[in-house]
């Protein structure tokens, strides 16, 4: 696997481990369920004006304007992944960071990555190789042994409430995983506006009042870049390379949130911390060095999402495009058997004999 492939994993993994202890600064100004609600707000408004930006591009440079749509059919999906994973898990997450302090929080979502990819494997029958298996067993060690770092992470009640946010992130990634192939701001943005006004209405009816500009503004970017495009670099790593290998790269944010918890908190990390680094950059490389190729049948399929053409989209169009540039429209798949390296992404969702 190539470090290309696996960039937009780790890159959300960084933003959101970073956005844990950035949150933290505002846990103490404002009741946790106006957090959560301000920080999906910030998200879904935020990547509203990508949107908003990349379809004034596209007008202005003549290419066919990206469609905004996601079918009827995969609707329940996406609601199951905003419910699970835009209200409960973002209330969980913030009622036990009030509690909890910015490096044990960063430490416990270690545990969403874990989780994801018990349920992808478990649930949704990803294939997954000794070498895949080892690499999130090293990355879960490491995550274990930044909570004995001195002076860096110890429990509470609240870590019960934040190990219960990233179950639902966790079903919330493999739901995610079902609609991967529609635009990924698109469905980072409807996640971030329909939480972020669920949660912040029922802080508001509940008694809560809105901080003042200020700490609205911070929320704002906080959301937008730890949440809306974390989360839409998150399903672009679903789309290619399968739920359980995204939560194993990100289950590398909590590495990234303590050391922005230390820059914010100084301390200087000792010989545990160095080797919880150690093994997680282990475990990345087992996964990008992992080679996965074997015969395989493509199904007739047909779906909508930006691609280029190559082995698998081989197909004429109705509209003019430059031949290079990636595109997006709804496309058909004709039956195929061939034999490549791949990864278990949108067409390689096959069945494995072993």
């Amino acid at each position: 696997m190539s470090l290309r492939s696996a960039f937009p994993a780790l890159a959300s993994a960084l933003l959101f481990g970073a956005s844990t202890p950035l949150a933290k600064l505002l846990a103490g100004n404002m009741p946790p369920l106006l957090l959560a609600g301000l920080l999906y707000l910030g998200s879904g408004l935020g990547l509203g004006m990508l949107l908003l930006l990349r379809r004034l591009r596209e007008r202005l440079r003549g290419q066919p304007v990206t469609r905004l749509h996601i079918a009827r059919a995969e609707l329940p999906w996406l609601l199951g992944a905003i419910v699970a994973g835009g209200l409960l898990g973002p209330a969980l997450f913030m009622l036990g960071l009030a509690q909890t302090s910015a490096a044990s929080a960063s430490l416990l979502l270690n545990l969403e990555g874990m989780l994801t990819a018990v349920i992808a494997w478990l649930a949704f029958r990803e294939n997954a190789d000794r070498r895949i298996v080892l690499g999130m067993l090293a990355i879960a060690l490491g995550g274990v042994l930044l909570s004995w770092e001195p002076g860096g992470a110890t429990f509470s009640p609240g870590s019960l409430l934040i190990a219960g946010a990233c179950l639902c992130w966790a079903l919330d990634n493999n739901l995610t995983r079902k609609v991967s192939a529609n635009d990924a701001l698109l469905l980072a943005c409807l996640k971030g506006l329909l939480a972020g006004m669920g949660n912040t209405a029922i802080a508001l009816y509940g008694g809560a009042v809105l901080p003042a500009a200020p700490a609205l503004g911070y929320a704002g970017v906080v959301g937008f870049l730890g949440y809306g495009l974390s989360l839409s670099l998150f399903v672009v790593a679903l789309r290619t390379l399968g739920s359980a290998r995204t939560g194993a790269y990100f289950s590398v944010a909590p590495l990234f949130g303590v050391l922005v918890s230390l820059a914010i908190w100084p301390d200087m990390p000792g010989l545990l911390f160095w080797t919880a680094a150690a093994l997680m950059g282990f475990g990345v490389w087992l996964h990008l060095s992992e080679r996965h190729a074997h015969a395989h049948t493509h199904e007739p399929l047909r779906h909508s999402h930006a691609h280029r053409h190559d082995a698998h989209h081989r197909h004429a169009h109705d509209f003019a495009w430059d031949e290079k540039s990636p595109h997006a429209h709804e496309h058909q798949h004709e039956a195929l058997t061939h034999s490549h390296a791949h990864y278990p992404d949108i067409h390689h969702r096959h069945p494995h004999p072993h």
